[in-house]
């Protein structure tokens, strides 16, 4: 067995199932100090909202933390400031006051707490039957005006806008080729539609729990490929069954 990256995001994937991260952890804590394996969380939670959260559960140390759906990487979750380089990457052509303004337009966003609103991260809550209205027409006034960004709508109710060239996905490219790792050796974990981008860039494995929001499963369905796995366990359960399938812990592991 050799190391791999092992990717997580963290709200109802990792966590959500007590018991089944109870025994997820040995396995991660093992596979990492005997292969040095690295773990990562990924995140839509800011970095604060992070620490509350691990504060209540039982969550391993990651090697790395990456923040705020994509637009912070930590290199640790000890570290106070996130990657200069990353934040100099995702700093081309980001104007957040415009965006902010071109938003305000639109009274169905209500902004999110203000520990959630990041420096490359402006995020509302939207209702479903809003969302097929207000989001077309967002798009297209903030394209008319040149904006960098994108838009994640995720669970029904989250929307984030970010620079273009940020999320998830993107983040965990960052490190994998700063690490070394081949995308063969990378498997990510989600649950909802932010966690669309973990999937989406190159061909790492993926691992989408069985209580998966309804946006993923019907990404997944439009996009079936060899290296994505649909657990039938919820959380960190599905999360054991699919690294047993791929094959990243060896049998006597798969419990």
């Amino acid at each position: 067995m050799t190391k791999f990256l092992f990717v997580t995001d963290l709200d109802n994937t990792l966590v959500g199932d007590d018991e089944a991260l109870l025994k997820l952890n040995p396995l991660l804590s093992q596979h990492r100090q005997e292969h040095g394996t690295r773990i990562v969380y990924a995140t839509g939670r800011s970095h604060s909202s992070y620490h509350q959260l691990k504060a209540e559960k039982p969550l391993l140390d990651p090697d790395a933390l990456i923040t705020s759906v994509g637009t912070e990487i930590y290199d640790n979750d000890g570290q106070d400031t996130p990657n200069p380089d990353w934040s100099s990457k995702l700093s081309e052509g980001w104007d957040r006051e415009m965006i902010v303004e071109t938003a305000a337009q639109y009274p169905d966003l209500i902004p999110q707490v203000e520990s959630e609103q990041r420096p490359f991260k402006v995020s509302y809550h939207l209702t479903e039957e809003a969302a097929l209205r207000v989001l077309p027409q967002l798009e297209s006034q903030l394209q008319g005006r040149g904006l960098n960004f994108k838009l994640i709508y995720s669970g029904g109710k989250d929307l984030d806008i970010l620079p273009s060239n940020s999320d998830k996905g993107l983040a965990v490219e960052f490190l994998r080729q700063q690490w070394g790792i081949e995308p063969e050796r990378t498997v990510v974990c989600g649950d909802s539609g932010n966690d669309i981008a973990l999937f989406s860039v190159g061909f790492s494995r993926g691992i989408i729990v069985g209580n998966a929001r309804p946006e993923l499963r019907k990404w997944y369905e439009n996009n079936s490929a060899d290296y994505h796995y649909l657990a039938q366990a919820h959380c960190a359960g599905g999360i054991i069954e699919g690294l047993s399938y791929f094959s990243f812990f060896v049998s006597n592991d798969r419990q």
